[in-house]
């Protein structure tokens, strides 16, 4: 018995000495989604502002592939030290139940670190639509079944389901057309190939106000601070519509609390002070604050709120 008090003293205090001296070289953050993205540009101002309070370099890595897969299995089979974090958003709530059979499973696989910002959607489309409302648009979604396509990062994001759901409120037919990227997506609705997109309000809204493209409507349960004049989905005539984008950190399973709690200590400092918060605020996010149990729990409702999505809607990533 006593041996097995040293024993299990001894592992304590070399968890705690491993927490004091991280990080003690560069840690890497796996960014799943292409650059240029909300993900990325999002993730590599976190990485900047940990380098200090860290004494490390924090480095982006951008694995895109398979709607965050593929990017997201790297790091699963990454050792659980803390070197090797991943920069999640709800893609990766909504995959749990649109995608099932993945090599991973979020909760299982990955310890929650900490959330980081959340912001609406715009539903925008190409000039040249003859729709300058959302009534519009559905009348003429209605109009042409599976005559219009809507553009998305890729299959299981919140832009393809925020289609998807959009699509089972109104009773109307919008073609999926999954790209690489966000940046790809953005850039066939400017262009005029895909004709709908909701796209983040944080990267979207300048392009809108510079008449790239034309705002119908924002997807929050209020207006956005960023473009006041933009009704909300709901408000533009279909009720009950909500749907953003968070982004949030993991580790791999079993990374020591110790360091769990480090790392959200530190990135609950960043997404508090005010600079950040009023920088963020102006893009159109809103920085986001909990403890790891606390991230757990909001991790944990939000998979079981999209599986309520994917089911009513009948969305699937192998149809397309």
């Amino acid at each position: 018995m006593r041996l097995y008090l040293i024993l299990v003293g001894a592992a304590l205090l070399s968890h705690s000495v491993f927490a004091q001296t991280y990080p003690t070289k560069v840690v890497r953050i796996v960014v799943p989604f292409a650059a240029g993205g909300p993900a990325d540009i999002y993730a590599r101002a976190l990485a900047q502002r940990l380098q200090e309070p860290m004494g490390q370099s924090f480095v982006i890595e951008n694995r895109p592939g398979a709607g965050s897969i593929i990017g997201t299995d790297a790091v699963a089979k990454s050792a659980a030290d803390g070197y090797t974090l991943l920069l999640m958003s709800n893609t990766h709530t909504i995959n749990e139940s649109l995608i099932p059979k993945k090599p991973f499973a979020l909760m299982k696989d990955f310890a929650p670190v900490a959330p980081i910002n959340a912001s609406d959607l715009l539903l925008v489309v190409h000039p040249s639509l003859p729709a300058k409302t959302v009534k519009e648009l559905v009348a003429l979604v209605k109009l042409k079944p599976k005559g219009l396509n809507y553009a998305s990062s890729g299959n299981g994001t919140p832009y393809h389901l925020a289609g998807e759901y959009f699509k089972s409120l109104i009773g109307g037919d919008i073609v999926h057309v999954p790209h690489k990227g966000s940046s790809e997506a953005r850039t066939s609705v400017m262009s005029g190939q895909v004709e709908i997109m909701f796209d983040a309000i944080t990267t979207m809204a300048p392009l809108a106000k510079a008449g790239r493209v034309r705002a119908l409507a924002t997807t929050g349960l209020n207006r956005s601070s960023v473009m006041p004049d933009v009704l909300t989905v709901a408000e533009a005539g279909v009720p009950g519509y909500q749907a953003t984008i968070w982004l949030g950190v993991m580790a791999p399973f079993n990374t020591p609390r110790s360091i769990l709690d480090r790392l959200n200590n530190e990135i609950t400092k960043i997404t508090s002070r005010a600079d950040v918060r009023k920088l963020w605020n102006d893009q159109g996010a809103e920085p986001l604050n909990m403890s790891v149990a606390e991230f757990e729990k909001y991790l944990n409702a939000d998979i079981a709120k999209w599986a309520k999505v994917v089911k009513a809607s009948g969305a699937r990533a192998d149809q397309y």
